[in-house]
């Protein structure tokens, strides 16, 4: 029951009204984000033209944030590539922070810019985003003129949105009226935290917005709302499936005769008839479905596998199965036995041993392993127990630190270190005269500004060390650390410029260097930060590079995903679990804890105030009780892979 990993994997998408009963919006599936992005781009682009062509404006109402950005790259694509022209189009965006002046590096004016208008032929006059520079006796009026502009430009013709974790839309939080307008509003708990990373902090985000209420958003012709991401997954399904109520607000968008939900597969994962397709319509039962279906019911009746019935089957949507495959306890043990092959003890394979039902190879021992670490702390946050594994099994591992790291270390943590070389090098003027001219930087730093790049490199260093030093714990050659830097993260903001052909040859040499025969990296296309998913990319397009270029030791080589801090793999992907005892949970901690401009409070927490160490030891433990709840061994604590299949 391998998958195929390369993005978040789901049956075929049905594509019948049946399958879509429990869904109140029409939703669009695409494979993933670009190519839903050029689906709603190529929307926009039609609807200009049939406008020039019969001599009108189109009125779009437009969002923020990261959703759309890809959108608005192929608007300006086809502005310098095909010649569309923007002269007949009226902007009205949803929303602004309040107060927010437009030159802020946060304002959605400069966001708009930078993204969209500065590119393209739009008239100035013709966009118009909510002001967050005014009086604050000022913004009633400036609102009900808002309004005004809006009708008298003909209404929206396409309304653009995204959706926030509370399924806010614009920024009307929980509680909002299905006929509000466009006002002044207190921004949700939930939606600072959530900007709290672009903010470089929950204390430097505003606590108010203006924006257009959900009648405004209600009166456009044409909503289409666009999610990406596992993380959307939740409330996509409380949006489209759920009953319509004010604590989500976009729930409202059922009453809309012309709404569209253009979702990826990972924001699509949580839907009925993704997540539980037997119970839409008859299933095409491949083994991963089996697997996947069988793990639910086991899990929904709090059954082990082993004790699920013909009747259990029946009564919840799966009588095909049995009929298919002749009874519940072929499909039982199937389960139970893949399962039970997932565990092992020996993440580099176990020497001497028959490897026939395990998920790694006896075969070379000992193996070189290469953990490629997106920040300098997620090897040990994400797959420290194994990194240990490996370790004290006699594997050379090798960890690449892919980025520096360094906008998430503290301004204070750049003072207390210069601290510490100053008084040891008491008589290094120049020393004494870089901290000077550091600390006078950091007093007058205002909330988002770009560190020097003596700062960043500070920083860098300070995350270095940390990172060096929990090698040396996990008994990691310091030889063995290659930190990679790699520069599409050098930009000192939490914005990162797209990665590039130096990503990748760093990535493509490095492998090629360490030759290993096992290759760790994360999977983990949740991280809000995006991070991540970039890091993935500049590894699969090295190891592309590198199948075409039929290197060798490639062909001996598997990679394995792990998951990050945001969430685990779901039961049914793990194709490799390895235990973790009492003692060596403890040893991973402590691993953790040696990142300790990361320990307390982390810059950069996203939407879970745990700490790195607590949401790895919850997460670990959650999926041992997982297995066990399934009718596995009891164990303290597991840590779940992937196998990435590039041939």
């Amino acid at each position: 029951m391998a998958l195929v990993t390369t993005k978040p994997q789901v049956q075929t998408i049905p594509k019948d009204e049946e399958s879509r009963k429990f869904e109140k919006i029409t939703t669009l599936i695409h494979n993933d984000s670009d190519a839903a992005s050029l689906a709603v781009a190529i929307e926009i682009k039609n609807l200009i033209k049939q406008r020039q062509k019969s001599g009108k404006n189109a009125v779009l109402g437009l969002a923020t944030g990261s959703t759309p950005t890809k959108v608005y790259d192929y608007l300006v694509q086809f502005h310098k590539e095909e010649g569309l022209s923007f002269k007949n189009v009226i902007t009205f965006n949803l929303d602004e922070y309040f107060p927010m002046q437009p030159n802020s590096i946060h304002s959605y004016v400069r966001f708009m810019k930078e993204h969209l208008f500065d590119h393209i032929d739009i008239k100035p006059n013709n966009v118009h985003i909510p002001d967050g520079n005014l009086e604050k006796e000022d913004v009633r009026e400036f609102c009900q003129a808002y309004e005004k502009k809006i009708i008298q430009s003909g209404g929206i013709d396409i309304q653009i949105l995204g959706i926030g974790r509370t399924g806010h839309i614009g920024f009307n939080e929980p509680g909002s009226s299905l006929k509000s307008k466009t006002r002044m509003v207190r921004l949700d708990r939930v939606t600072c935290l959530d900007a709290a990373s672009d903010f470089f902090g929950l204390e430097n985000v505003p606590a108010k917005a203006i924006t257009m209420g959900v009648g405004t958003i209600m009166a456009a012709r044409k909503i289409i709302l666009m999610a990406w991401g596992e993380g959307k997954s939740g409330i996509i399904r409380e949006a489209a499936e759920g009953s319509i109520r004010e604590s989500v607000p976009a729930t409202f968008l059922q009453h809309h005769e012309n709404c569209e939900f253009i979702v990826d597969i990972a924001a699509a994962s949580s839907l009925t008839r993704i997540k539980t397709p037997w119970l839409v319509n008859d299933c095409h039962w491949t083994e991963d479905l089996i697997l996947k279906a069988t793990i639910w019911l086991s899990e929904k009746l709090n059954k082990a596998i082993l004790k699920l019935t013909n009747e259990d089957y029946n009564e919840h949507g799966m009588g095909s199965l049995i009929a298919e495959v002749g009874s519940a306890e072929q499909i039982n043990l199937q389960v139970f036995n893949h399962l039970q092959r997932t565990i092992t003890g020996w993440p580099g394979g176990k020497p001497n041993a028959d490897d026939s039902s395990r998920p790694e190879r006896n075969f070379p021992y000992p193996k070189t392993s290469l953990i490629f670490s997106p920040h300098p702390d997620d090897d040990v946050i994400s797959m420290g127990g194994t990194l240990l594994r490996l370790v004290d099994q006699g594997h050379q591992v090798h960890v690449a630190y892919q980025t520096s790291g360094n906008i998430a270390v503290f301004d204070d943590e750049v003072i207390r270190f210069l601290d510490f070389a100053t008084d040891m090098e008491e008589e290094n003027t120049a020393l004494h005269e870089k901290f000077k001219s550091v600390r006078a930087f950091l007093k007058n730093k205002k909330p988002g500004q770009v560190d020097s790049p003596d700062i960043q490199k500070i920083k860098g260093l300070i995350r270095k060390g940390e990172a060096l030093s929990a090698c040396r714990y996990c008994g990691v050659e310091e030889a063995n650390a290659h930190f990679q830097n790699l520069p599409f993260y050098e930009t000192g903001t939490v914005k990162k410029k797209p990665h590039s052909e130096e990503d990748i040859q760093l990535t493509y040499d490095l492998l090629n260097k360490v030759k290993p025969n096992q290759i760790f990296a994360a999977g983990d296309l949740s991280d809000p930060h995006g991070t991540h998913r970039v890091c993935l990319q500049v590894i699969f397009d090295a190891i592309a590079r590198l199948v075409a270029d039929k290197a060798d030791w490639l062909k001996d080589c598997y990679v394995w995903l792990y998951r990050g801090a945001w969430q685990e793999w779901d039961i049914a992907d793990m194709e490799m679990t390895v235990p973790i005892g009492p003692k060596d949970m403890q040893r991973k901690k402590i691993a953790i804890f040696k990142h300790q401009s990361q320990k307390d409070a982390a810059m950069f927490p996203g939407n879970d105030d745990r700490e790195f160490w607590q949401r790895a030891e919850q997460r670990n433990m959650a999926t041992a009780k997982k297995y066990n709840a399934l009718g596995m061994a009891e164990y303290e604590a597991m840590e779940g892979f992937v196998r990435y299949h590039f041939n």
